[in-house]
């Protein structure tokens, strides 16, 4: 839930890089494409960048890891990165934006996924796209880009057709969508919490309940700046983004959107639950708290009569009778038996038949 960024020291110029120590040294895979052909391989040296791209193909340059600076620099330097630029891609984590700076495009989203212990893990991944080639930034080793590789190796794919607009957007679009099956799986989630709360309600579920509350606030951190880019791209007029690729980019609007609608309807439903919860728990105490009060007061008249009966007087004509003690035993179950044939009539204990019976003829009347 905290917010915490690798910004520079106070005054430093302007790009100035920050890099976590705990960042992975940078893997760099390049994917040249057509319609003829598909190139792919592992960049070892930086300097063969510099003749990666040309007019013929569209390049994708893949970089996983920020543990280097002097590399990044370099990939800023060899692809004309603007400093301002490199640093919204560095300093992690930045809001999900699109800018533009002079002949490229800058778009920055979250990317979300699980790892082995069903966590879910936010990641910045930043596009820079020119006009005839793509620099995907990732903080980490791994992503969620596996389809759009095998559509590029697709000879029939339609990606193999277009620019790099509609490699960016495909990617764009990928991120957006992997959001579905986490809030899907937070909706199983919380069903089963649901239930869990209204009868076995502990501060167990409400630990959970908290868990789920604070995952749902870091996605729509995430979802809903997504929403403000994918609306950008749009709006905006850039000659690097085609006619044809916008109308793609509205659907990815639409999902963005939709996302967003259910990241908002889950933190309802889970202040909801807590409602849920505090009434159940509060709920549970009254009953307990009745049950009490219920054999407290019946047992106030019996001890009345044990406290007359016990004080020994002599001139008590009762004390020395045969028939006094089974009289006074038949008084005292009378007494309780009468107050609780009078509770239930009153509906404070039963199962609140005759009320809920009372209440359906009310309703159907009106």
């Amino acid at each position: 839930m905290m917010f915490k960024k690798n910004h520079p020291k106070v005054g430093a110029r302007p790009g100035t890089l920050v890099i976590a120590d705990s960042a992975p040294p940078p893997k760099i895979r390049i994917m040249h494409f057509n319609e003829q052909q598909v190139d792919e391989q592992d960049v070892s040296d930086l300097e063969t960048l510099r003749e990666a791209h040309s007019e013929e193909t569209v390049t994708w340059v893949d970089v996983q890891g920020f543990g280097d600076e002097a590399s990044l620099r370099k990939i800023g330097e060899i692809f004309s990165i603007h400093p301002l630029a490199m640093e919204n891609i560095i300093n992690v984590p930045q809001r999900p934006k699109a800018e533009s700076y002079d002949d490229q495009l800058l778009l920055i989203t979250r990317m979300v996924t699980f790892d082995e212990a069903a966590s879910i893990n936010i990641e910045q991944v930043s596009i820079v796209f020119g006009k005839n080639y793509i620099i995907t930034f990732q903080e980490r080793y791994g992503d969620a880009f596996d389809p759009i590789r095998k559509r590029i190796r697709n000879p029939k794919g339609r990606m193999r057709r277009h620019g790099p607009s509609y490699l960016a957007y495909a990617l764009f679009d990928t991120i957006v969508d992997a959001y579905y099956p986490v809030l899907e799986n937070i909706g199983n989630y919380l069903e089963r919490l649901e239930d869990i709360v209204i009868h076995h309600p502990s501060p167990t579920v409400l630990q959970h309940l908290n868990q789920v509350k604070n995952r749902l606030v870091n996605l729509r951190r995430s979802i809903w700046p997504q929403r403000e880019a994918a609306n950008s791209l749009i709006r905006d007029s850039n000659p690097l983004i085609e006619d044809e690729v916008r109308v793609y980019l509205r659907d990815t609007y639409n999902h963005c959107v939709q996302t967003a609608e259910v990241t908002e309807m889950y933190r309802e439903m889970v202040g909801g639950l807590m409602n849920t919860y505090l009434s159940a728990v509060s709920n549970r105490t009254n009953e307990v708290m009745k049950v009490l009060t219920i054999v407290a007061t019946i047992f106030i008249p019996l001890t009345f009569l044990a406290g007359i009966y016990g004080m020994n007087f002599d001139n008590m004509p009762e004390l020395h009778v045969w028939w006094a003690y089974p009289v006074i035993w038949l008084t005292m179950i009378g007494t309780a038996v009468g107050m609780l044939f009078f509770f239930r009539r009153r509906g404070w204990i039963g199962n609140y038949k005759l009320g809920e019976r009372d209440l359906r003829e009310k309703l159907m009347d009106e």
